[in-house]
C-alpha cells in the first residue's frame, strides 16, 4: 500500500453509492487521509462549507441535488480543489463541470491509485515553484498577481479565482513572453502527461480571461498559440 502521504489532509466524499464511498474512504484512510462522507446531494453545500475540507470528491449524479449544482453554488465560498466523478462520459459534462468550477474531472470507474494520483496532483502546490520576496508579486499595469497570498487584483479589485484558476494564471504570468505548451502546463499543474484530448486547460483559460479584463473573443493578455499552447503577453 502506498503510504507516502504524511499530512492529514481532510477529504470530503459526496457520493450516493454507499459501497463505493465506503471502499474509497477505506483506501484513502489507508493512505494517510482523514475522510468524511456524505451521501445526499441536498446536504452537499452545507457539508463543504461546514467542514472546509482540503479537497472534495464530488459525484455528478446525486439524489436531491446534482454535483454540477453543488459545485456552482459553493464555488465562490470554497476555494479548495473539487474533483468531480461521473459514470457518464459525455464530453459536454466535463466542460460543464469545469465551467462550474471543478478542478479536475474523472470518469468512473477510476482505479484507486489513479484517483489517489489525481488527488495528490490537486493538493500539491510545490509543482509550481514558490516565489519569494519581490518575485512573489507580479504586476502588469492594472493586473497584480501575488503568489504569497494566492490572490490577484484587477484595477485594485480582488479577482474571484478558484485555486486551479490561480495556479494556471500564476504559471502563465510567471512565464510571460514565453509560449507554454499544453504538455508543459499539464506537467506543472497536474503532474501527468497531456493525453491530447483533455480540455480542462482550455476551459480554465476561457474562465480566467474575462476575470483579468481580457476580451474572450479577441484576447490580448492570454493568447492562444495554435497547435502549441498559450502565451501570456507582458505588455499590450
Amino acid at each position: 500500500m502506498d503510504t507516502t502521504n504524511t499530512a492529514q489532509d481532510h477529504i470530503l466524499i459526496i457520493e450516493d453509492d454507499e459501497r463505493l464511498a465506503s471502499l474509497t474512504c477505506e483506501y484513502l484512510e489507508g493512505n494517510g487521509f482523514k475522510v468524511s462522507v456524505e451521501h445526499d446531494g441536498a446536504n452537499g453545500v452545507e457539508r463543504i462549507l461546514a467542514l472546509r475540507p482540503d479537497l472534495v470528491i464530488l459525484d455528478l449524479m446525486l439524489p436531491n441535488e446534482d454535483g454540477l449544482s453543488i459545485c456552482r453554488r459553493v464555488r465562490d465560498q470554497y476555494s479548495g480543489p473539487i474533483l468531480m466523478l461521473t459514470a457518464r462520459t459525455d464530453d459536454m459534462d466535463q466542460v460543464l463541470g469545469l465551467e462550474m468550477g471543478a478542478d479536475d474531472y474523472v470518469p468512473k470507474p477510476v482505479p484507486p491509485r489513479v484517483l489517489l494520483a489525481r488527488m495528490r496532483a490537486l493538493l500539491r502546490r510545490s509543482d509550481i515553484p514558490e516565489a519569494s520576496g519581490s518575485d512573489a508579486r507580479i504586476e502588469f499595469r492594472d493586473l497584480v498577481i501575488d503568489s504569497g497570498t494566492r490572490e490577484a487584483w484587477l484595477n485594485s479589485e480582488r479577482i474571484d479565482l478558484t485555486s486551479a484558476e490561480f495556479d494556471l494564471l500564476w504559471l502563465l504570468a510567471s512565464n510571460a513572453g514565453r509560449v507554454l505548451t499544453r504538455e508543459e502546463i499539464f506537467s506543472a499543474l497536474r503532474g501527468i502527461k497531456y493525453d491530447g484530448q483533455d480540455r480542462s486547460i482550455d476551459v480554465r483559460v476561457s474562465r480566467i480571461r474575462p476575470k483579468i479584463g481580457d476580451d474572450p473573443h479577441h484576447p490580448q493578455r492570454i493568447k492562444t498559440v495554435r497547435s502549441k499552447g498559450y502565451l501570456f503577453v507582458k505588455d499590450f
